[in-house]
């Protein structure tokens, strides 16, 4: 959940240091207050499949966007939006165990994921729900599980250079507050109901999803000077799209149906139809071309402007 709110403060690629720092922490709070709790069975499988994914995702930091990586993350989180409204008894889940095969494999997926993004415990969220742990059960393994993971992403994000002052002063606060939970939680836990406790973490997991899906978006549309507009037009509705130097429509019109457009400069239009649209300019002094495609036809729209202003409009 930290992520879209640090997103705010700090570059992409030192967010995860900075998660790491808050949650080694909080893990170790979390271990010490619910220790009895741990469920070993999960964490000797989960682990020892995770160190090495934890190497291979921080060592992709320095190749891959997270951004791109987080759209991903936020449309799984969104998808657990149905489970916010099943009854009691389809939201229980049964104490069914999974194959060690899973759990190395689950291990190894949260390692991966981990390593390149700082934090992922809401994204596995769905696996402890399902599996049948109680709720202290769901902290206490979640703590057992992160613990030696977030130490040496701590040493490999050290090692690459991503720990920077202003880093270690968000890690630290956000340690503060973990520690301050995990007292909350020692005796808060106690007064919460299982049901309950699923609906929050199923709630907290979308919820977490839409805002890295916004924040996500937009820093996409920003860095590749893109805009997405909606304007209504005669007999329908027009959408533009811009993606840094190109631009896209689809207009919708009740007579003609829908239709695909794309600017595209003078040069690409056929060579018969580039020399009529060159004869229609008159007195224009710029001309924008757009190639439209529809159902079963292909047609092109010459914009004729005059200090800036359209002057004439021709389909041909």
């Amino acid at each position: 959940m930290l992520m879209p709110v640090l997103g705010l403060v700090l570059p992409v690629t030192q967010l995860p240091a900075a998660l790491s720092i808050g949650t080694l922490s909080s893990s170790a709070s979390r271990m010490a207050v619910f220790f009895l709790k741990i469920r070993w069975d999960i964490v000797r499988w989960f682990v020892p499949a995770a160190l090495p994914a934890v190497f291979l995702g921080a060592w992709l930091l320095h190749f891959v966007n997270p951004i791109y990586l987080e759209i991903i993350m936020g449309l799984f989180l969104v998808s657990n939006l149905p489970l916010l409204f099943k009854s009691n008894q389809q939201s229980g889940t049964s104490p069914a165990r999974a194959s060690h095969w899973i759990l190395s494999l689950i291990g190894f997926l949260a390692g991966f994921l981990s390593g390149l993004t700082g934090a992922v415990g809401l994204l596995f969220n769905r696996f402890y729900l399902r599996y049948g742990l109680e709720k202290e059960e769901i902290v206490a393994t979640r703590a057992a599980n992160e613990l030696i993971l977030h130490f040496i992403k701590l040493c490999l994000y050290a090692s690459f250079g991503l720990i920077t002052g202003k880093v270690i002063e968000i890690g630290i606060a956000i340690a503060a507050a973990g520690l301050l939970s995990s007292w909350f939680m020692k005796w808060g836990l106690k007064k919460v109901s299982e049901l309950f406790f699923r609906k929050v973490g199923y709630a907290s997991m979308v919820l977490s999803g839409l805002v890295m899906l916004v924040q996500s978006g937009d820093t996409i549309m920003t860095t590749h000077t893109a805009y997405l507009t909606f304007l209504p037009v005669a007999n329908g509705m027009e959408s533009k799209l811009q993606w840094q130097k190109a631009n896209f429509s689809i207009e919708f019109e009740y007579d003609e149906g829908l239709e695909y457009e794309q600017e595209i400069p003078l040069a690409d239009v056929p060579a018969g139809k580039r020399d009529f649209v060159i004869n229609q300019k008159e007195n224009a002094d710029q001309i924008h071309i757009e190639e439209v495609f529809g159902f079963g036809s292909h047609s092109y729209e010459a914009y004729y402007f005059r200090d800036g202003k359209l002057i004439k409009k021709i389909d041909f």
